[in-house]
C-alpha cells in the first residue's frame, strides 16, 4: 500500500517519527513536508535527531495568515497527490497542515486516516479546535489516543471507523529520553550563563495565538511568570520573539526568566526532566510533562488532554498574572499518576488498523 504521511510542524515530526519507520516495514511511504514550520531549530534538527527520512516533497509554504498558509498548501498538495496516487493519505495532530493534508484527499476521493483522533477542548476560539473537528470529520480512519477520545467522538454521532490505537509521540519519548539525558549538554552549557540546578529551575514555553497577539495577556504571563521567584528557562518560539517587537516587550524587564533560543527535542527533553515546574500553553508538552512526572502550569483555561488534569499533575491557570501564580504556588502532588499513556501506538496502527482493516 502507498501512503502519504503529511507532516509540517514540530509537534508532527514527533508524532511521525516512529510511526514512519513502523509503516515502511511493510507499505510505501511518501513523506510531505508542508513547510509550516521551517527554522531550523522547529524542523531540520528533528529530523537528525528521531532520524526521521527526509521528505520526498518540502512545499515549502512558509509562514502566513491561516487562510493564505491553507490555501498555499491545498494547491501544492494536489500536484503531489495527483502525481502519487497513494492509497492513503495520513495526517497528524490539529494543524493547518493537519486540515489541508485531509482536505485536499478528500476533494480526490483519497481514504484519510487521521492520528490523535478525537481530542476536543471544546474552545471555539482555538484554530486548532476548528482543524481537530473538521479533520475527525472528513477523515474515514481515526486513530484515537485515549478512551476519552473516543468517547468524544461518540458524543459528535461518530461511531464508525474508530479505533483507539494509544498515543504515538509516547513511543517517541520513551525510545529517546535516556538518550537526551546523557547526550545533552544543554544544563551544563546554560549554567555558564544562568544560575540555575537540576530540578530546582521551571522551564517556560509560549506560542499559541492566543497569547502571542495579546500585548497585556504576555505581560500579566511575564510579570507572573516573574515575580514568582524561581529562575525560568525560556526557549522562545519565534511567534513570541516576533510578539517581542510588535508589542515592544523587553525581556530584561523580567530578570528572574531567562530566554534562550528554541532547542532540538534531547535538549527540551532534557530541560523538562531536569525541571521542578513546567509552564506552557503548549497541548504537547502537557502530555509529555505527565508522562515524566513533572507538574505542569497551564497558560490557558482549557486542554484537548483532560485526563492529565486532576491530582494536581496538570492545572489550567489561564493568563492572568494571580491565577498563574496561585497555580505555581500549589504543592507538589503526591497521588499516583494512571498510566492514560500506554506505549506501542505504533505499532498498533500498523498492525491492527493498516494491515488488517485499510490493506
Amino acid at each position: 500500500m502507498k501512503i502519504i504521511s503529511v507532516i509540517g510542524a514540530r509537534p508532527q515530526f514527533i508524532k511521525c517519527a516512529e510511526l514512519s519507520k513502523e509503516i515502511r516495514k511493510k507499505h510505501t511511504e511518501i513523506l510531505v513536508h508542508t513547510g509550516q514550520h521551517y527554522d531550523t531549530h522547529l524542523s531540520d534538527i528533528f529530523f537528525k535527531e528521531l532520524t526521521i527520512p527526509q521528505p520526498d516533497y518540502n512545499l515549502g509554504v512558509g509562514s502566513g495568515t491561516h487562510g493564505k498558509q491553507t490555501g498555499e498548501m491545498l494547491i501544492r498538495l494536489d500536484k503531489v497527490y495527483e502525481k502519487e496516487n497513494p492509497d492513503l493519505v495520513m495526517v497528524y495532530g490539529d494543524t493547518n497542515s493537519t486540515l489541508a493534508g485531509a482536505l485536499a484527499a478528500v476533494k480526490m476521493q483519497i481514504p484519510v486516516a487521521h492520528v490523535e483522533a478525537g481530542l476536543r477542548s471544546y474552545d471555539r476560539a482555538m484554530p486548532e479546535e476548528i482543524n481537530r473537528v473538521a479533520v475527525d470529520h472528513m477523515s474515514d480512519y481515526l486513530l484515537c489516543p485515549t478512551t476519552t477520545a473516543v468517547m468524544n467522538l461518540s458524543c459528535e454521532g461518530r461511531n464508525w471507523g474508530v479505533y483507539k490505537v494509544g498515543d504515538v509521540s509516547v513511543d517517541t519519548l520513551l525510545k529517546y529520553k535516556d538518550s537526551a539525558e546523557s547526550k545533552s549538554d544543554i544544563i551544563e552549557q546554560l549554567k555558564k550563563r544562568v544560575p540555575i540546578t537540576e530540578k530546582e529551575y521551571n522551564l517556560l514555553t509560549i506560542h499559541r495565538q492566543g497569547n502571542t497577539n495579546n500585548r497585556d495577556t504576555l505581560a500579566e504571563i511575564l510579570q507572573a511568570i516573574n515575580d514568582y521567584g524561581t529562575k525560568t528557562i525560556f526557549p522562545m518560539h519565534p511567534r513570541f520573539r516576533d510578539a517581542c517587537y510588535t508589542f515592544n516587550i523587553n525581556m530584561s524587564d523580567y530578570p528572574n526568566i531567562y530566554p534562550i533560543d528554541p532547542v532540538g527535542y534531547f535538549n527540551m527533553l532534557k530541560l523538562m526532566m531536569n525541571s521542578k515546574k513546567i509552564v506552557t500553553d503548549s497541548g504537547g508538552i502537557q502530555k509529555e510533562a505527565y508522562i515524566l512526572g513533572i507538574p505542569c502550569i497551564t497558560l490557558r483555561d482549557t486542554t484537548e488532554w483532560q485526563e492529565t488534569v486532576g491530582w494536581g499533575w496538570n492545572v489550567l491557570a489561564g493568563t492572568r498574572t494571580n491565577s498563574i501564580l496561585t497555580a505555581l504556588s500549589l504543592e507538589d502532588p503526591h497521588l499516583p499518576r494512571l498510566d492514560i499513556f500506554p506505549a506501542g501506538a505504533s505499532k498498533r496502527i500498523v498492525s491492527e488498523v493498516l494491515d488488517n482493516i485499510v490493506g
